[in-house]
């Protein structure tokens, strides 16, 4: 049975007319006539007779009545469930991110999207860049924002957004560890380091950073999220690469920056490059293009952030 043939059932059971039916339905009563006779061609069974000039329902059309009108109902809700996902008026995103992105970047882009869209749905996905683009290859994900270089993930487009600078994050109480605006990496060697856990990215980050300028840190504390870091290094346990940002939100943190050419990481946004996006996930990306146009236009950019 087809959406148009229990229509036209649907309009002459209501008109009990196939002219007037015909002219609701906006078709001409040949082609209305059609679509009946082949419905009841398909049940085997007539629909309507004729009585003293009468339109009337058989057996079968009674039958078949209110199942054609909740037929109808659901064919009629799935067609605008499906217009409002194209007008990303319904729908559901699913977004990854690191940890150190999600206070600063991800709600208030997420405010400002929801505000445009307030239909829609968000998953929110917390984890190091390595699992995030695991989930994305394998459609867990629509979009996850990743930090460092993944531009040789297989599968993945990789479209960098901002550099974010890194500083030497150390406890504010204690003696500077230069008397300089900025210290270089080698004078580092000597010194503890608090480390990020395993698996996060600005763990890599540090000890990658470090092994360029020639030394492996010196672990003082092992393991522990950004936030956790920061606070062991303003107890006085180490010192930590940490991006600006982060270091400047601390009152308890000195934040020294590194001698030229420093160090930085890449935040960027990524997604399945086969995949088309949804229009929900479409409609993010083009409100996180216009969230960051006016954070540069109005210098809002984070300490330590610029444009790419």
């Amino acid at each position: 049975m087809r959406p148009q043939q229990l229509q036209a059932f649907l309009a002459v059971a209501q008109t009990r007319h196939f002219t007037h039916a015909a002219e609701d339905l906006g078709v001409t009563q040949p082609s209305l006539s059609k679509q009946i006779q082949a419905l009841e061609s398909e049940l085997g069974a007539p629909l309507f007779t004729r009585a003293r000039g009468r339109i009337e329902l058989t057996d079968a059309g009674q039958t078949l009545l209110p199942h054609a009108r909740r037929i109808t109902a659901a064919v009629t809700a799935a067609r605008s469930d499906i217009d409002d996902v194209l007008a990303v008026r319904a729908g559901h995103l699913r977004l990854g991110a690191t940890p150190s992105l999600c206070s600063w970047l991800i709600a208030p882009l997420l405010t400002r999207y929801l505000e445009a869209h307030p239909g829609v749905t968000v998953t929110l996905t917390e984890d190091g860049s390595g699992p995030l683009t695991d989930h994305l290859s394998a459609g867990d994900l629509d979009l996850a924002f990743t930090v460092g270089d993944m531009a040789e993930v297989a599968g993945l487009s990789v479209q960098p957004l901002l550099s974010e600078a890194l500083v030497v994050a150390s406890a504010a109480h204690l003696p500077p560890l230069t008397r300089q605006g900025f210290i270089g990496l080698p004078q580092l060697r000597e010194q503890a380091f608090v480390l990020p856990a395993h698996g996060y990215d600005l763990r890599d980050l540090t000890i990658s950073t470090c092994e360029a300028a020639g030394f492996t840190p010196r672990t003082g504390v092992d393991g522990g999220a950004t936030d956790a870091v920061a606070s062991l290094v303003e107890a006085g346990l180490g010192i930590a690469l940490l991006p600006a940002m982060i270091a400047a939100g601390r009152p308890g943190l000195r934040a020294t920056p590194l001698a030229p050419p420093g160090a930085s990481r890449t935040i960027a946004l990524a997604a399945r490059r086969e995949a088309p996006l949804t229009k929900a996930a479409g409609a993010f990306a083009a409100s996180l293009e216009a969230h960051l146009t006016d954070l540069h236009a109005w210098g809002r950019l984070p300490q330590g952030m610029q444009a790419l």
